[in-house]
């Protein structure tokens, strides 16, 4: 056992090191999600892998047979989970949960939902503006870019208080204003 407080490793890296769609594909990733590396990307695919892998043990007790009280419940309980982070609907079934893209993680993240939003002209901008302590939700400053928002709290982005950006007539909101327009 290592030492409590020293981070762990929160992602898997791939198999094959220089495969050339997979590169293509994490670059394009990158550059639309305004991420600040790979290792987020990989994280995302990480988080993907461990809800497919708890929809295909459930797949297996069903089919297994065991206990269906059981299956129902750890069904209800994942589907809830992803519901509530907005990744599938309410009707959501063990195939919608395989088919989870990373695309779909990725737009989960604070930093694009700020952007979406249209607090920020681009991601890198927004990713700026959350690590400088500008973004809050629900009135809580939050600093992570990466933070995964959940549902209910999707509508409760804003400036936070005390930040310069509260002012409507401050020089970057008027231009955010403007690059929103056209």
């Amino acid at each position: 056992m290592g030492y409590p407080g020293k981070n762990y490793k929160q992602y898997a890296t791939p198999k094959r090191r220089f495969e050339k769609t997979r590169l293509e594909d994490e670059k394009r990733l990158i550059i639309d999600y305004g991420l600040r590396n790979k290792r987020e990307v990989w994280k995302a695919q990480s988080v993907l892998r461990k809800y497919r892998t708890a929809a295909r043990e459930l797949v297996a007790l069903r089919s297994a047979g065991i206990n269906l009280d059981e299956y129902q419940k750890k069904k209800d309980q994942l589907i809830n989970h992803l519901f509530r982070y907005g990744l599938v609907g309410e009707d959501a079934d063990l195939g919608d949960i395989l088919a989870l893209k990373v695309e779909q993680q990725l737009d989960r993240r604070l930093q694009t939902l700020v952007h979406r939003k249209g607090l920020a002209r681009s991601p890198k901008q927004a990713r700026q503006f959350i690590t400088h302590g500008h973004i809050a939700i629900s009135g809580r400053r939050v600093t992570v870019p990466s933070y995964r928002v959940e549902r209910i709290e999707e509508s409760e982005i804003t400036y936070y208080g005390p930040s310069p950006f509260t002012n409507d007539v401050h020089p970057e909101r008027t231009r955010i204003a403007r690059a929103g327009v056209r």
